[in-house]
């Protein structure tokens, strides 16, 4: 356990840092079906990934500025929404994406698995 005064803030930062990448490849791949703001919310957070509109909406509008996503609107039950889908581009970056997030989790078991080997060579399990 991490005995520094700001151990809650030091894992609060940390685990934001680590969500922030995951969110945009959540939110790419999601919107290979085309979505207004919430449903996308909904669907993100229906699978575990909850996401404040605070931080949603600036995220579309930048992948959106950055070409991965195009966005019309549209009148929907009287209303006017926002609809967003992944661009051309936008599939292309999510296609590279999934393998560089696969090439790190793989790596990623690997670390964690030699280090519990060598955790249980230490307890005299092995």
């Amino acid at each position: 356990m991490i005995e520094t005064a700001n151990a809650p803030d030091l894992f609060e930062n940390l685990r934001l840092e680590l969500r922030r990448g995951s969110l945009v490849l959540a939110v790419l791949a999601a919107l290979r079906r085309e979505r207004y703001g919430y449903t996308l919310r909904k669907t993100l957070t229906d699978h575990g990934l909850e996401i404040d509109e605070n931080t949603l909406y600036p995220l579309l509008r930048r992948l959106e500025s950055q070409g991965l996503l195009s966005s019309v609107w549209r009148e929907e039950n009287k209303r006017n929404k926002r609809f967003y889908r992944l661009s051309a581009a936008g599939e292309q970056m999510l296609a590279r994406l999934l393998v560089e997030a696969e090439t790190i989790h793989a790596s990623l078991g690997e670390i964690l698995k030699e280090q519990q080997g060598v955790m249980e060579q230490d307890n005299g399990t092995d």
